[in-house]
């Protein structure tokens, strides 16, 4: 928790100067499936938080891992516990910057890449990540999906249930960011 609250707090204090530029997540969603011939696994966390810097498209969002819920209890009781090692790798990461022509000033859609670094299970790898960014009445909405290896993030399988769990599994991001009045 300590890492989540530094993290929020340094990216808040960096981003100060820009205040009239900063948009900060009010909603969202980041979920993610993993389809096998045996089991579909999926999961949904809308314990995010997320900054944009509208001046230099300066992004980052921060999930908990824990935060990510399964239709079955014994699912999540095991992503937490095997596969992420949540109470060791407490956050999910990405910082970055958003690449692509976006006049934050008008209403439109977007279609844009952010370029960055994703943290997870304690590791560091560098992302160009398509998506859709929607502005509307001063508020920005963004959308992606993205594939991610486990084995790229060191999440192993056991062999006992490799047919059971894919070794890349789709994230899909939905957020909602209005202007940071603070």
């Amino acid at each position: 928790m300590k890492k989540i609250t530094f993290l929020f707090l340094f990216l808040s204090t960096f981003l100060a100067g820009y205040s009239q530029h900063i948009y900060k997540a009010t909603s969202g969603e980041i979920s993610f499936f993993s389809k096998t011939p045996m089991e579909d696994i999926d999961a949904v966390n809308k314990n995010l938080k997320a900054l944009i810097n509208t001046k230099n498209g300066d992004m980052a969002f921060i999930v908990t891992n824990i935060g990510f819920h399964f239709k079955k209890p014994l699912m999540e009781e095991h992503f937490n516990e095997n596969y992420m090692e949540s109470d060791k790798y407490k956050t999910s990461v990405f910082k970055g910057r958003i690449i692509g022509d976006v006049d934050f000033t008008k209403d439109g859609k977007y279609t844009v890449k952010a370029k960055g670094i994703l943290n997870m299970h304690g590791v560091d790898k560098e992302r160009e990540i398509d998506g859709e960014l929607t502005i509307k009445d001063g508020k920005i909405n963004i959308i992606t999906e993205f594939k991610v290896n486990l084995k790229d993030h060191k999440i192993k399988i056991p062999k006992l249930v490799v047919k059971k769990i894919a070794e890349t599994v789709k994230v899909t991001v939905n957020i909602d960011f209005e202007l940071n009045t603070k």
